[in-house]
């Protein structure tokens, strides 16, 4: 099972009245393992950047009102790629069975719909998302169920996050989504696995299979010859021999 965690970081709350996208961060999760595989793009949003959201995530200082050179830690948007660039291979990247395991899924489903419709491209199913926010509220009613407060009550290492980002936050996340299904092996690893075969093709629902040559015998004909006269001395109702 193939899962895709991801973030999205914006310009404000509401597509519909203008704000856009500029960083999506997502990670690969193969039956509920990380795989080391990443998506990561700063996105030119076309627009300014409100120092509210500004000072969320600290993207885009030469999109602010009065614009300024970055800050080390800080990330130029000008340069960057305009969603219609990018959209298509984001597309790729989390493919259309993946599930996508969101913190809050209707805020970045709500922009990243918008993004590709705006482009022409497919809309993603919400039915798609899997949202911990709500995991986490139904597991722990009444406490804090922030990216945060997850991290505190899980003992995950969340120092790096001294501002929003999405790649950090989707790696975070994911440590954050397989502590709330139940640890890091949730199905004792009992799950099929991906096996690469001698053609390079992969195939999913790989099994172990016999060995072509069996392991030699580890006991001795002398430690048989022994074991057989232990049986025989405790005579023909032992239950060594009617196996």
């Amino acid at each position: 099972m193939r899962e895709i965690v991801l973030d999205t970081e914006t310009t404000g709350f509401d597509p519909e009245s203008g704000d856009r996208i500029v960083e999506i961060g997502a990670v690969e999760l193969f039956n509920h393992m990380p795989t080391g595989r990443t998506y990561h793009q700063y996105i030119n949003p076309e627009r300014d950047m409100p120092e509210e959201a500004f000072g969320v995530h600290g993207i885009g200082p030469d999109l602010l009102p009065i614009p300024r050179p970055a800050n080390p830690g800080e990330v130029l948007l000008k340069d960057k790629p305009v969603f219609a660039k990018i959209g298509q291979a984001f597309l790729d990247f989390i493919a259309e069975d993946s599930i996508l395991v969101i913190h809050n899924a209707k805020f970045d489903m709500k922009f990243l719909n918008a993004e590709l419709r705006w482009m022409g491209l497919p809309q993603i199913d919400f039915d798609r998302a899997l949202d911990t926010l709500a995991i986490a509220r139904k597991k722990f009613p009444g406490s804090p169920a922030t990216l945060d407060a997850l991290c505190r009550r899980f003992g995950i290492d969340n120092s790096n996050r001294t501002l929003h980002g999405a790649l950090l936050d989707s790696e975070i996340l994911a440590e954050v989504y397989l502590e709330l299904i139940g640890g890091k092996q949730p199905d004792f690893g009992l799950a099929p696995v991906e096996q690469k075969q001698s053609s390079g093709e992969v195939e999913t629902n790989w099994r172990p299979k016999p060995r072509p040559t069996p392991l030699p015998d580890r006991i001795t004909e002398k430690e048989k010859a022994a074991h057989a006269a232990f049986v025989e001395k405790m005579g023909e109702n032992a239950l060594w021999s009617k196996l």
